[in-house]
């Protein structure tokens, strides 16, 4: 979350958003959430467990901006090595 610019402004920027992901089908079996508004985002993670959405589905989601949401893009651009606010 210290890579998220609302997440800065509501609490410095303290938490994280985890993604596990499945190596060979990329696929969410779980998530962990800690940080300002992340009874706001369990939601994204709980339809991506409903849906069994892959990492691919979650970045191509449209995350508005600025939002705490974005973090979870930002954490399955982490997972594939391919994230654009934090280190790889």
């Amino acid at each position: 979350m210290n890579a998220n610019g609302k997440a800065l402004i509501l609490n410095g920027g303290e938490g994280l958003v985890k993604i596990i992901a499945d190596r060979k089908y990329r696929e969410v079996p779980g998530l962990h959430i800690i940080g300002p508004r992340a009874t706001d985002l369990i939601s994204e993670g709980a339809l991506a467990l409903r849906l069994e959405a892959t990492l691919d589905e979650l970045i191509t989601t449209i995350h508005s901006h600025p939002t705490v949401t974005e973090t979870v893009r930002e954490a399955a651009l982490h997972a594939e090595g391919r994230a654009v606010h934090t280190k790889n």
